[in-house]
């Protein structure tokens, strides 16, 4: 397995919107890859204060964060539906026989 490519100093570093975008999608492992619905999105309270990212947070930001893999949603098994459908059912019928016996 080859290690990470480092990206020579003199290369651009990412933009604020790049950066929130890995996020977003999970390439850097510390979310589910869905949109994040942020009332001020990543970078936004810099840039409007005046003082924006400047290129070595950027390059910074993206080296020391590790990147792993991307967070997994974790969805109820199927076990558990059945569980549930089979609960849902036994309570009708008990309704049932409740109603069929007043």
């Amino acid at each position: 397995m080859n290690p990470p490519r480092q990206k020579p100093e003199h290369e651009d570093p990412p933009t604020v919107d790049r950066l929130r975008h890995d996020i977003d999608s999970g390439k850097t492992g510390e979310k589910v890859p869905y949109p994040d619905p942020a009332a001020a999105p990543l970078g936004a309270d810099d840039e409007a204060a005046g003082a924006p990212p400047t290129a070595r947070q950027r390059r910074q930001a993206v080296t020391e964060k590790p990147r792993g893999e991307p967070a997994r949603r974790s969805e109820p098994g199927v076990l558990v539906l059945y569980a549930l459908l089979i609960g849902g059912v036994l309570l009708v019928v008990l309704g049932a026989v409740l109603l069929l016996r007043a």
